[in-house]
């Protein structure tokens, strides 16, 4: 009987790694949940954007590029069929302006409607990043301002103790108010990778829409034949003096 309840009272005693990271989180105090929670709120930022930019793949603008290029060459028709369906906001975007210009529409309307859908999208895109940036500024603030509260504690921990000074609670204290400077950090350095990587994959769907919607309105520039460069760059100093005389 008496080996039964040692075993249960065992049991239910908690250890092991997550007990003893439990424990030195509960000893970082308020600081320290506060951090946890902003990590909580910035995970949860990260994959809403990661889900919502998903559409965003080389695929999608590859796929852009046939059909502009369909496009280019007469293929009207053959451009808009093979943007059809497809998921990605940049073919989108194009086609609904490539069903306009058929459509007979004016292209400065239509350019500036595509221009304003593909704004609008961009910002879509970027809501949410500046919760993120400031999670990524604030921990480890934060995280400082719960050590410098943490030494304040051990200072006055001291100045009670006089002359008998534990150096276990000294160095204890000190611990524990290092502890929220490093999960400050530890918050902050995923969140600025994060927001770089999202920010990143934004810039290049603009630079990406750009490109196409000024490619849909205009014409590839032929190339220069040999005769014709020759001729432009051709500098005679003779007819340049007649010319002066």
């Amino acid at each position: 009987m008496q080996t039964e309840l040692n075993l249960s009272s065992s049991a239910a005693t908690p250890g092991g790694p997550l007990a003893d990271l439990l424990a030195m989180l509960q000893s970082g105090g308020p600081v320290v949940a506060l951090l946890i929670a902003m990590s909580v709120a910035a995970t949860a930022i990260v994959l809403a954007k990661a889900w919502q930019l998903r559409g965003i793949r080389s695929a999608d603008a590859s796929r852009t590029g046939e059909a502009l290029s369909l496009w280019q060459a007469g293929r009207t028709g053959e451009a808009v069929a093979r943007l059809q369906g497809a998921p990605g906001p940049l073919a989108a975007t194009i086609s609904a302006a490539m069903r306009g210009i058929r459509q007979g529409m004016e292209p400065e309307m239509v350019r500036a409607e595509t221009m304003r859908f593909a704004a609008d999208t961009l910002e879509t895109c970027r809501s949410g990043l500046r919760p993120l940036e400031v999670i990524a500024s604030l921990a480890p603030l934060l995280g400082l301002f719960g050590t410098v509260l943490g030494m304040i504690e051990v200072f006055r921990q001291l100045e009670a103790a006089g002359n008998q000074v534990n150096p276990a609670i000294l160095s204890g204290g000190i611990w524990e108010a290092l502890l929220t400077t490093a999960v400050g950090l530890a918050v902050a350095i995923p969140a600025v990778v994060a927001l770089n990587w999202l920010e990143r994959r934004i810039e290049r769907l603009a630079h990406t829409a750009d490109s196409a919607i000024t490619r849909l309105f205009t014409r590839n520039l032929p190339p220069a034949h040999h005769s014709e460069a020759t001729h432009v760059g051709d500098f005679h100093p003779a007819a340049v003096a007649q010319g002066g005389d």
